[in-house]
């Protein structure tokens, strides 16, 4: 192993706050511990005058009790539920409500018998109504989107809880005014709602056929470890049985200083930031955590064989136990996973696997957990491969592996993979904090995490040899997911919760006072395209240069006004070219060169665009280019891997048809644009087995001879343009006209698809008129208000006060291309049985628009926020005026959205939904399973239709 490069350094500020720092670290991360045990980590990064927080709790499903799990995942539900000074009208009177619905649950959890629970829960929903009156349902978010905030959430998993929020810099002190409210104190109010949306998460988890895997692989895995034995939904009964006391209790032990951080990064300055975050959380009490018992699993004897059964594809998933994140198993199994599958690239099971379509697709990820972790494999068989095939084969490259036979050239390339990857990710504001907190999280010094790179680089190609060895042995679990009906999905009845009062106009004492705090608005800074795209010509093509001001990695984008439209085959041709050489490079010989030099390559296809990129050091893009045009004007056909590959694409056509998610886009697509769109105008299987692979190489070849224009992010513009003109040659091919494709007014239809499934989606789509550039003002301000976001209309009235779904919203979204008409769409997932309320309540809130003028003023104060406090930068100043030009601007439009959301008033978003929105008419997709539905409700919608897995998907 290499000397430390890294070394922690201690610091002390102006104001005698101590901190320390990590010699050599670009990213100038400070660490401070306050009195209390806080840690705090702050970190400059002045892309815009905006700061990602987050808050990591040390704690997550792995502490739940085991007699109430899912208590740490529903404790962050109640997180945005208020205290006693956010989200209440009159805290006293609320609380001895609150103290009586805890009550009756600690009856309703010790109840045996199913009828005295349902009079129990009877009364619990009589005295929540009670307690409503009190209640402001989703103040939390009305507080923090007041400040600007945006990506409000969090999120809880083995061993964390997180909190997040971006917000902008001159709304820092009340920020930490409003989390230290939150961290002080939890009040679990509007308890029941929040429960059954909840449920409504746990059973979309098991309409989630990858969630149905993983839960089987982690419960084998780990036998007696909480990794294996407490999903962070939890078990159905222990949600349907919850105890609030359980919840206070654990929020007392687990948020305490000593057990969370401060992660922030972005435009700030330290010295004033640490003293804000000390005033506000230093006075929260340290407190000892509770003991825990350490779990030692015993190893894996043996193969432990499971089987799992759904409507999808079969495929199987192997997983081997590994140490814990950090250690030398974890990084070397961290290693191997990257010598079986590198990002596509040039991995065992990326070339001997994917590459060769010898099955429909394999790839293997390391996961490293606070304690233990583990190595897996996907394999997923064709249709004329058994589950034991796709395992036999994954085993012949483990057993590679073993032999040592991968190329010497190969570990030192991942090596410097992970380092560019890092790059990429610490770069942002973003990326940095989120390093930064997982690094917390496991229990790291950022020391060891940026040293972390040295470790990985020390290991050999023997190393390796050794580790897998004595690492890949029979004591391995082996999920089989076959194709079949999933007998062990939990239906339950809709418990009958009435609606409760959601006190849309009311204020805490809390809110009036954040908002009576004025601080110094951020101007907004509207960005001249002009001026920081430098421009030129390299023969006929247009050059178009951004500087990239942060690292080394360079970026080049050949860009053709040549899409689907134009060529329906084109995405088939470069999707083919993946799998074909030279006459230089065998297929997976091109993979190797590109992995070698770290340039990686991207073709993507839109209706109107064909992009072609490369990305990695900027001392390798000339290689990379030189490499990528050989490949393309030289690609040598081969029929019978044409073959292969047509044999993959039907494959893969059919197993999109079992996968839930594939199929509710293909019907909400159907639903919104009818039988012929360019979704379903597919090549047919006839025309694909039929044709010469010529067909599909030659386009590749005359590609560079289409008109294109090229975009360059790096540094070295000069340099840039010393051998662009080698590769470049006069355009001598014209694009075709493009085909058109109908846009269809939506008129009442209902489309439905039958598919085993728990839950019942469904999304309503309206045709609205042409894009109108007057309106994305309206637009943006009307979509925070009404139809999105944990404090809209609709996320109030389906979820807050009637408990319908985990997830409903209105969008209301304009058209990417000028002539082209806008659509709203409306999204429900919820039990069958609470769709005909769900519907009603929808239709209700869409007949006239809602007016709380409080709810407004927020809204239009948040999108103002957000406008002023964003930045356009890196490739987004490019690529921001590509999507402009298509509606017809060539100027920052923010400057023009921001002065029309100033004058707007409610009278002004009143009218366009009574212009924009009322007046349209729906189609519906429903996805569910048919013998749940209420066909008397599905009837009332419209024109009812079952409709094919082939009318939706086209083939």
């Amino acid at each position: 192993m290499t000397d430390k490069r890294y070394k922690e350094t201690i610091h002390t500020d102006k104001n005698n706050y101590e901190y320390i720092t990590i010699t050599h670290d670009e990213n100038g991360v400070r660490i401070y511990t306050l009195k209390n045990g806080l840690k705090v980590f702050l970190a400059q990064n002045f892309d815009s005058p905006r700061i990602q927080t987050y808050i990591p709790v040390r704690t997550g499903s792995n502490n739940d009790p085991s007699d109430n799990t899912g208590l740490a995942h529903y404790l962050e539900h109640m997180m945005f539920k208020g205290t006693s000074g956010i989200g209440t009208q009159n805290w006293e009177k609320e609380k001895v409500l609150l103290d009586q619905i805890s009550e009756l649950y600690e009856h309703h959890k010790a109840e045996a018998d199913p009828e005295k629970k349902k009079e129990i829960y009877k009364k619990i929903d009589e005295v929540s109504q009670k307690a409503s009156q009190y209640a402001i349902a989703n103040e939390y978010d009305k507080v923090i989107s007041s400040l600007g905030a945006s990506g409000t959430n969090a999120h809880t998993w083995f061993d964390e809880t997180v909190y997040k929020n971006n917000i902008p810099s001159n709304e820092l002190e009340k920020w930490l005014k409003v989390e230290k409210e939150r961290f002080s104190e939890i009040v679990l109010r509007l308890f029941h709602t929040e429960l059954e949306s909840v449920y409504e998460e746990f059973n979309r988890a098991q309409d989630n056929d990858s969630r149905l895997v993983n839960y089987e692989l982690m419960d084998a895995l780990f036998p007696t470890h909480a990794n294996g034995q407490q999903t962070t939904l939890g078990k159905a009964e222990h949600l349907k049985n919850p105890s609030m006391k359980a919840i206070h209790k654990y929020f007392d032990e687990y948020y305490v200083p000593n057990n969370y951080a401060m992660v922030m990064v972005g435009d700030l300055d330290y010295e004033r930031t640490i003293q804000l975050i000390d005033q506000y959380f230093g006075t929260i009490p340290y407190k000892e955590l509770p003991k825990k018992t350490p779990v030692v699993e015993q190893p894996l004897r043996g193969i432990v064989e499971r089987t799992v059964k759904s409507p999808t594809t079969p495929r199987v998933q192997m997983a081997w136990r590994t140490d814990s994140y950090g250690t030398r198993e974890a990084m070397l199994a961290d290693i191997t996973a990257n010598i079986m599958s590198n990002r596509g690239e040039a991995g065992l099971l990326d070339l001997n696997i994917n590459q060769t379509q010898r099955m429909l697709w394999a790839q293997a990820f390391s996961v490293g957990l606070k304690q233990y972790g583990y190595f897996s494999i996907v394999a997923v068989p064709k249709e004329t491969q058994s589950l034991k095939d796709a395992k036999d084969m994954v085993l012949e490259q483990i057993e590679l592996i073993k032999r040592g036979e991968f190329p010497d050239w190969m570990l030192p390339a991942i090596i410097n993979d992970f380092k560019l990857q890092r790059m990429k990710a610490l770069e942002t504001a973003d990326g940095l904090a989120t390093n930064l907190y997982d690094t917390y999280i496991k229990g790291r010094t950022w020391e060891e995490e940026l040293n972390e790179m040295d470790v990985y680089a020390s290991f050999t190609k023997q190393d390796v040899l050794h580790f897998a060895n004595d690492f890949f042995k029979d004591n391995y679990v082996l999920i089989n997911k076959e194709k079949g009906v999933n007998d062990k999905l939990i239906r339950v009845e809709n418990p009958g919760i009435t609606p409760i009062k959601i006190n849309r106009d009311a204020q805490s004492e809390f809110l009036k006072q954040i908002l009576a705090e004025k601080t110094e608005d951020i101007q907004p800074e509207f960005i001249d395209y002009d001026k920081e795209i430098i421009t030129g010509q390299v023969k006929d093509k247009k050059l178009s240069f951004v500087k990239n001001k942060y690292n080394d990695i360079a970026q080049v984008y050949f860009i053709f006004p040549l899409g689907s439209d134009h060529d329906r085959d084109l995405a088939i041709s470069t999707q083919l070219l993946q799998y074909l050489g030279t006459e230089d490079y065998a297929p997976e010989d091109l993979k190797k060169e590109f992995f070698k030099i770290g340039v990686s390559n991207d073709f993507k296809t839109t209706n109107d665009q064909l992009t072609i990129s490369l990305s990695g050091l900027e001392e390798n893009i000339e290689k990379g280019i030189r490499l990528l045009q050989h490949w393309m004007y030289k690609v040598k056909p081969d029929q019978e891997i044409y073959k292969q590959f047509v044999e993959t694409v039907l494959e893969n056509r059919e197993a999109m048809k079992k996968d839930k998610n594939r199929i509710m886009t293909a019907l909400t697509n159907y639903t919104k644009l009818g039988e012929f769109s360019r979704f379903t105008d597919v090549i047919s299987k006839e025309e694909l087995q039929n044709s010469e692979v010529e067909i599909f190489t030659d386009r590749m070849k005359r590609m560079f001879a289409f008109p294109y224009q090229i975009f360059f992010y790096g540094k070295n513009l000069e340099n840039f343009k010393t051998y662009i003109d080698n590769y470049v040659e006069v355009s001598s091919l014209e694009i075709p006209e493009p085909k058109k494709y109908p846009e269809p007014e939506t008129d009442g239809k209902v489309n439905f698809i039958n598919y085993d499934m728990v839950q019942v989606e469904m999304s309503k789509i309206g045709r609205g008129h042409n894009i109108n550039n007057a309106n994305l003002g309206k637009i943006n301000v009307f979509n925070e208000y009404f139809g999105r976001g944990l404090s809209s209309i609709v996320f109030q009235e389906i979820r807050e006060s009637k408990s319908l779904a985990y997830s409903a919203y209105v969008s209301y979204a304009a058209n990417s291309e000028s002539g082209h008409p806008d659509y709203v769409t409306t999204y429900i997932g919820t039990q069958p049985d609470k769709l005909q309320i769900a519907v009603d309540t929808m239709s209700e809130l869409m007949n006239e628009l809602p007016e709380v003028p409080i709810q407004f003023e927020n809204a239009k104060s948040t999108a103002l926020k957000q406008i002023a406090s964003t930045r356009i930068t890196r490739t987004n100043i490019f690529f921001n005026t590509l999507r402009l030009k298509k509606i017809g601007i060539n100027h920052d439009f923010r400057k023009d959205m921001y002065e029309e959301i100033q004058k707007l008033d409610f009278n002004g978003i009143k009218e366009f939904y009574r212009t924009e929105i009322k007046p349209l008419r729906f189609n519906t997709a429903i996805l569910g399973k048919k013998e749940n539905l209420d066909m008397d409700a599905v009837n009332k919608m419209g024109s009812f239709k079952e409709v094919s897995l082939k009318d939706i998907f086209g083939h």
